[in-house]
């Protein structure tokens, strides 16, 4: 499969998961610099699409909704890409919208994103340029003997899910974020529950466990 058959079919793909407002900021927000990034950039760099979100929803610190350019979501790492253009990134910016979106950067770091920004000149003129420092930056995730940090790193994923998420955890919501089966996501909040972060919660007359919440919230304590 080549680049524009697999671009159409994991758009549509992504359209189709989609409805209302976030359909439609799919629709206008992935433009021009967005497939650029991904033909001259991402595919080169990976041969594929798989765990890649475009136009992906975020709440900032205000509990305001952000699109990102892109979020690649796998057990080892979320990452936040943005492609920036000089004109509405920085000539077109006041001081204001400069703090914003500085303060945004942080908190997502804070959340556990790794943040990431690309000037399009680089993705239309140099994408080696990208490609290198982003295969460096991917390099760090894919050593094979990082694999036993992966069932830690999911939890830690998980769990700054459920507070970002600000109400309780399903373990659907857990699914779509790592790519993971159901059996594996009700195991990593389950796993949480055993640490003393999320409590069961059941809902209607069968007693069954649907959902999970925050129930401690001293991140110091635990071993990131």
């Amino acid at each position: 499969m080549d680049f524009d058959q697999a671009h159409h079919l994991w758009l549509d793909t992504h359209r189709k998961r989609r409805s209302g407002e976030r359909k439609d900021r799919l629709e206008r927000g992935h433009g021009h610099g967005e497939q650029l990034f991904l033909r001259n950039v991402w595919w080169p760099l990976r041969g594929n699409l798989d765990h890649l979100h475009p136009e992906y929803e975020i709440a900032d610190w205000r509990g305001r909704p952000y699109f990102a350019d892109f979020a690649w979501l796998t057990e080892a790492v979320k990452l936040i890409i943005e492609v920036k253009g000089f004109g509405p990134h920085v000539r077109d910016m006041d001081r204001t919208m400069y703090s914003r979106e500085l303060n945004r950067e942080v908190f997502l770091q804070a959340m556990g994103y790794r943040v990431v920004s690309l000037a399009y000149d680089d993705v239309e003129q140099q994408p080696e340029i990208c490609i290198m420092l982003l295969r460096m930056l991917l390099s760090r995730f894919e050593v094979s003997g990082q694999q036993a940090d992966l069932p830690k790193l999911a939890l830690k994923s998980t769990l700054l899910q459920a507070v970002q998420l600000g109400r309780p955890i399903r373990p659907k919501d857990v699914e779509a974020q790592l790519g993971v089966n159901h059996r594996t996501a009700v195991r990593y909040l389950q796993q949480l529950c055993e640490l003393g972060w999320l409590q069961a919660r059941s809902s209607g007359e069968s007693g069954r466990v649907r959902m999970y919440e925050v129930i401690r919230r001293d991140w110091d304590a635990f071993d990131w």
